[in-house]
């Protein structure tokens, strides 16, 4: 007889989750609008950097146009974002995508793009995303990861983004 956790394979705590400071967990890439209306989001491990998940959030987005109808619009004007995603290879990213990078640079970093200081001052507005962040953190099932499968969790995630949206709208 084999003991019952020998017949299942698996990784432990399910898809997606990796070592953090505090534990384990998953990482929630979220991209919003002005209001903080999440347009786009992506869920990863919590081991990769930020910056090398910010291609994969990019593609995630997809906002249909009111006035006009076809294709949805896949790029917005500019990204602000933290000190995380300072990198220049990330930069020329986005200006490969012809959106304009609005990202302060590191105190170490000496070969850091150089930014105007009036589109860093942009940058305060950030807390619109962290606004945003804290809204699904008010989602317990978010909060606290039950699900082991990554699709159940991914599902719940984005009914959270739903009802956000849909708060906003409704207003």
């Amino acid at each position: 007889m084999l003991p019952r956790w020998e017949l299942r394979a698996g990784e432990n705590g399910g898809a997606n989750v990796g070592p953090t400071k505090r534990g384990k967990g998953t990482k929630w890439m979220v991209l919003v609008d002005g209001a903080g209306t999440p347009l786009g989001a992506y869920l990863d491990s919590a081991s990769p950097a930020e910056v090398r998940l910010l291609d994969a959030t990019l593609d995630t987005i997809a906002v249909t146009r009111p006035h006009r109808p076809g294709r949805p619009r896949k790029r917005p004007e500019r990204l602000i974002a933290d000190r995380g995603y300072d990198s220049n290879a990330a930069r020329a990213l986005l200006v490969r995508r012809g959106i304009e990078p609005i990202i302060p640079a590191r105190a170490n970093n000496q070969r850091a793009t150089p930014q105007d200081g009036r589109k860093l001052r942009r940058y305060r507005r950030r807390w619109i995303v962290e606004r945003t962040i804290g809204w699904l953190g008010n989602f317990r099932r978010l909060t606290v990861r039950y699900d082991r499968l990554m699709d159940t969790y991914g599902g719940f995630f984005h009914l959270a983004c739903t009802l956000i949206t849909l708060r906003k709208v409704l207003k």
